[in-house]
């Protein structure tokens, strides 16, 4: 999903987090419910006098906490949490709710190269950023990232090289 606040301004792409995971959102969310089932049934079947059943309510607790990480991480329940925003001023790359942003600003940008699936960015002072673009959605949002950061290009006086890309 992408969404535009004015659309000569601002570019802002929604990103899927799961998409480079190593367990895919489904996956994570199977297993947390299996998590929390089992802990229930832990509650629910053992005899309140034990001494360890202070464990229990720990451990559905923590299942309870990682539902709601998965959720957060990987839906747009509570708004976009991770997406990359392009606007005259700056680069925007975060990557989740728990993950710092990254902003590079436009005036620093000495060159860019774009590959299929990333951005990597030299700034004046010599640092490299790369911008992974692997977890956008659809292949139309990277070209639109692309084309604004070629436009922004133009205006800033920055270097953009590209890599051929085999059709």
């Amino acid at each position: 999903m992408a969404a535009t606040g004015n659309a000569r301004s601002s570019l802002l792409v929604q990103l899927s987090p799961s998409r480079n995971a190593k367990l895919s959102f489904t996956v994570q969310l199977v297993l947390t419910l299996f998590w929390l089932a089992w802990a229930t049934m832990l509650l629910l079947n053992e005899n309140p006098t034990d001494d360890q059943n202070y464990l229990y309510y720990i451990f559905f607790g923590l299942a309870v906490f990682f539902l709601g990480y998965v959720v957060l991480q990987n839906t747009s329940v509570f708004g976009i949490q991770s997406y990359i925003e392009v606007t005259p001023e700056y680069i925007v790359q975060k990557q989740g709710v728990f993950r710092t942003k990254r902003v590079t600003s436009i005036p620093d940008i000495a060159s860019v190269h774009m590959s299929a699936l990333a951005l990597r960015i030299t700034q004046r002072d010599g640092n490299k950023i790369y911008l992974d673009l692997k977890q956008v959605r659809k292949k139309k949002d990277i070209e639109r990232i692309k084309s604004r950061v070629r436009e922004l290009s133009e205006q800033h006086n920055f270097e953009v090289s590209e890599t051929a890309t085999a059709n």
